[in-house]
């Protein structure tokens, strides 16, 4: 999970700051990974090397949504829908959101702190140690 601090400023012309939580569960990430003609991975791979910016903001703006909620009071849970309603569809009205998703688009650095900040930790140590193993023994680390 990553708790992201935004400070933006509201409708009222007032300075915010909030925390703000996303997450995406490993099988969110896979229904995500088989829902996408190809694959997720290498749709992200495609677009990436295209370029296509309006391709690149499309992809990225689903992953926030998609990622957005609410963490439980109790830490049992992360919530995304009260009520038969996606929290991020409300969120996707703020300018909270409107701050956060223009600070990631201009800053690669942080786009990708922000994707490896919301991916379950473990998926992540599984990552790195695989393109570790590829760098040290020049095998390929599988992601080709």
């Amino acid at each position: 999970m990553l708790k992201k601090t935004v400070t933006y400023e509201d409708y009222d012309g007032n300075t915010r700051t909030e925390d703000l939580y996303f997450f995406i569960s490993k099988s969110e990430l896979t229904e995500m990974e088989l829902s996408t003609p190809g694959g997720l991975t290498k749709k992200l791979e495609s677009i990436t090397k295209s370029q296509n910016g309006s391709e690149i903001m499309k992809v990225f703006k689903d992953i926030i949504l998609k990622a957005y909620g609410e963490k439980a009071d109790d830490g049992r849970g992360f919530i995304k829908k009260r009520n038969g309603v996606l929290l991020a569809e409300e969120f996707e009205q703020t300018a909270a959101y409107d701050a956060l998703f223009t600070e990631l688009l201009l800053d690669p650095d942080k786009a990708a702190a922000f994707i490896n900040g919301i991916m379950p930790k473990d998926l992540i140590e599984a990552a790195n140690k695989q393109n570790l193993q590829a760098k040290t023994t020049g095998l390929p680390s599988g992601n080709n």
